[in-house]
């Protein structure tokens, strides 16, 4: 895995409007998102608060919400903006081609 290289995630269908999947590369893991515009985002797997899943919370419009916490991530931008989560997320390129999503990373 080098830097800025496009990993191909999944199926653009495998992801449903306003939904989340997890998804593992190497000793990382990210969250993949189709926002409720259709838009694909993703970014770092876990919390920044408690390491938990963001595949396991709950997208709302562009927000994802920790299911452990409560804690919300603005989706785009990876900013945290509900505590407890206080660290932003890292972010990353998402493209689709030929009807597969792919993240830059």
């Amino acid at each position: 895995m080098t830097n800025g290289e496009w990993v191909e995630v999944c199926e653009a269908g495998e992801i449903d409007v306003e939904d989340v999947i997890r998804f593992d590369l190497a000793e990382r893991t990210f969250a993949v998102y189709r926002t409720e515009k259709g838009d694909y985002y993703a970014t770092d797997g876990f919390c920044t608060h408690g390491r938990f899943h963001l595949a396991d919370g709950l997208v709302m419009g562009n927000l994802i919400e920790c299911p452990k916490h409560n804690g919300r991530f603005d989706i785009p931008s990876g900013a945290a903006v509900r505590v407890p989560a206080c660290k932003e997320l890292q972010t990353y390129r998402v493209k689709v081609e030929a009807n597969k999503v792919f993240i830059q990373l």
